[in-house]
């Protein structure tokens, strides 16, 4: 099998068998699995070993555990706590930009952001999400390891590391996505329990920022966006046909799939690999929130239509954000040059 397709079925597996494990265990806020997975199955490498796993695990919890102490901090003296959280999420993405450590940066960001904004709600709420998460990850690593074997990558290859920023260049691009994930969290604040998953896109939205060029950047995220809204609603439609939580793992399983086969080409586009992937990572958490909803007795396509329209809202705004940075940095980088002339 050649191996763009068994890097795409070892994705759109791993993604099904973690759904699959954390609703059907009632693991709570079980959609974070999927995603876990999702970041780390895009990677074209072997798993995590068992000490990384365990090492992986540990860190996501002392991470969580950090927005834990933010949380209460950020009730009693708001702006020390809003300053300590913009400074934790722009070293986190110069941790992803610069130092490579890019699985590490987002479970950190998560826990500077999400938990700290459960907690504002009620501390009980971020105790569960903590919960979710730490035994989310462990889900997500224990379903790559059993697909893995089935679809393993070529023996001996070794996958080419992406060049690392300079740390001039990393410093920028990390506050480019911290002045994309501050907005939302500010805004999240105002409702913690509905915005959530609006946090959780925004930070993989500032994750994704931070690797494109500007030209080219609206197709990319607002594109992105929209195909997985389109994706979701899809497989929402076809699960209203047997509401059965094999159906469900079935049709995400298709749709991870043939987003699979576009990040690794096995059908020829033009669109990156982080187009495919954030496309997939914007289904996940739609269909995340609209079983919630539908546990809770909501309008789901109502619900739908207020968190699409938020989804685009935070992309559009990262795009504008992205433009604005770079023309003030072109506009004082040429001001520096007619001074020194």
């Amino acid at each position: 099998m050649p191996l763009a397709a068994r890097r795409s079925y070892r994705l759109a597996l791993s993604t099904g068998l973690a759904l699959a494990l954390c609703y059907g265990l009632d693991l709570g806020v079980p959609f974070v699995a999927p995603l876990f997975t999702v970041l780390l199955a895009a990677k074209p490498a072997p798993p995590p070993g068992g000490r990384r796993a365990v090492g992986l695990v540990l860190f996501m919890a002392l991470a969580l555990g950090v927005g834990e102490l933010l949380g209460p901090l950020l009730q009693q003296v708001p702006f020390s706590a809003l300053l300590l959280i913009a400074l934790g999420v722009f070293f986190c993405s110069r941790l992803a930009i610069v130092g490579g450590r890019e699985l590490p940066a987002t479970l950190l960001v998560l826990g500077f952001t999400v938990i700290p904004a459960a907690n504002s709600a009620s501390p009980a709420l971020a105790a569960a999400i903590v919960n979710a998460m730490v035994l989310g990850l462990a889900v997500a690593i224990a379903s790559l390891w059993l697909v893995y074997p089935l679809f393993p990558e070529d023996p001996g290859a070794v996958p080419p590391r992406p060049p690392a920023s300079t740390p001039a260049r990393g410093n920028w691009l990390s506050l480019r996505a911290t002045l994309i994930v501050l907005p939302a969290f500010a805004f999240t604040l105002t409702n913690p329990t509905t915005n959530l998953p609006f946090l959780v896109k925004s930070i993989l939205l500032g994750r994704e920022a931070s690797d494109i060029q500007l030209r080219g950047a609206s197709r990319e995220l607002v594109g992105s966006t929209l195909l997985g809204g389109v994706c979701a609603v899809a497989v929402w439609w076809c699960l209203s046909l047997a509401v059965e939580l094999w159906f469900f793992t079935a049709w995400v399983l298709l749709a991870s799939l043939l987003l699979a086969g576009g990040t690794y080409q096995v059908f020829r586009n033009r669109m990156t690999a982080g187009f495919w992937v954030n496309t997939l990572l914007t289904m996940l958490i739609l269909l995340g929130a609209a079983v919630q909803d539908s546990a809770e007795g909501k309008d789901v396509y109502q619900a739908f239509v207020v968190r699409m329209t938020l989804f685009l809202g935070v992309t559009v705004y990262a795009v504008a954000a992205m433009s604005l940075l770079e023309w003030l940095r072109g506009r004082a980088f040429r001001e520096t040059l007619t001074e020194a002339d």
